[in-house]
């Protein structure tokens, strides 16, 4: 009899694993990351609204300064089981490689190799948008000096204050070569935190400033701002997609199957307009989130 009622035991808590293996758990939140500017504000909350649907809870950490310089060794540490992460960003900047001339497709393969074997971390899902870098100075200064290209900067830029986010200044391919391909020799060159640098372009203090070509600011008339065009064909794309833990991926059920729903489903031109709606309308990002989540079908109700 106790060898019988040892085995339906037994039987009993595998049956509930088992059981509780293909649930979300929701008593250990999945902590989501995000870099400190409207567009990952935004993607965050479309993770966590996401996550929240398929029965995961979450805890997002808003605006890291410092972007991934910061944000990857805390994923290294386990402080962080996922953020949104930009392709050539990670490959210049945690893996250390050159991107010019590195076809698309092979920078994601080697990215999802090299991440899984360096730090047993995924890449899921891209999630449609390129973000890519773009050069940005206020339409009176590209009148004063007929700036039309980036190779135009060249004649004036001694005369002329460069102000970057961190990351694109100490980033390899991000102002240095910015500077020695197109020969720029600034008057001054400083570093200024991503959500201050077009409020410092806008008052004087700064005149040019890496821009991203989903920035809001840059689909605003009334900003007065414009961009030059890359003549050189330097910038290389920035395609999103979700860093996750493997361990992360193990320990929750269903959760790349969730992060999959983020895999295509935003353009260029629909990122800028929720960055719009955000950062220049004063709309709030959770819930600019999740309407766009319900507009796509992604979320009901």
């Amino acid at each position: 009899m106790k060898k019988k009622m040892t085995a339906f035991l037994l039987a009993l808590a595998a049956l509930l694993g088992l059981s509780a293996c293909g649930k979300p758990d929701a008593s250990d939140p999945i902590k989501i990351a995000t870099k400190p500017m409207t567009e990952q504000y935004i993607l965050g909350e479309m993770l966590g609204l996401i996550l929240e649907d398929a029965g995961f809870q979450v805890e997002i950490t808003k605006g890291i300064g410092g972007g991934t310089n910061n944000i990857h060794p805390a994923m290294v540490k386990g402080e962080f089981d996922l953020y949104p992460e930009y392709t050539s960003s990670g490959w210049v900047m945690v893996l250390e490689h050159d991107a010019v001339g590195v076809d698309d497709q092979e920078m994601l393969d080697k990215l999802k190799s090299e991440y899984q074997e360096n730090f047993q971390m995924a890449w899921v899902g891209l999630y449609g948008f390129n973000n890519t870098f773009a050069i940005a100075v206020r339409e009176e200064t590209a009148r004063q000096y007929n700036l039309k290209t980036t190779s135009g900067l060249a004649e004036v830029a001694g005369e002329l204050n460069f102000g970057g986010n961190p990351d694109y200044i100490e980033r390899a391919d991000g102002f240095s070569l910015l500077a020695e391909t197109y020969g720029l020799e600034f008057k001054s060159v400083s570093d200024i935190d991503i959500g201050l640098k077009y409020q410092a372009l806008q008052s004087g203090d700064i005149d040019v400033t890496n821009a991203f070509t989903t920035d809001a600011q840059l689909g605003d008339a009334s900003a007065g701002l414009t961009t030059l065009e890359d003549d050189l064909h330097l910038q290389v794309n920035y395609f999103c997609s979700t860093v996750v833990r493997q361990d992360a991926l193990e320990k929750h059920p269903g959760l790349e199957e969730a992060l999959m729903k983020m895999d295509g489903l935003l353009t260029d031109s629909e990122m800028a307009r929720l960055n719009y709606l955000v950062e220049v309308e004063g709309a709030d990002e959770k819930e600019t989130a999740r309407n766009f989540l319900k507009e796509k079908g992604v979320l009901k109700g």
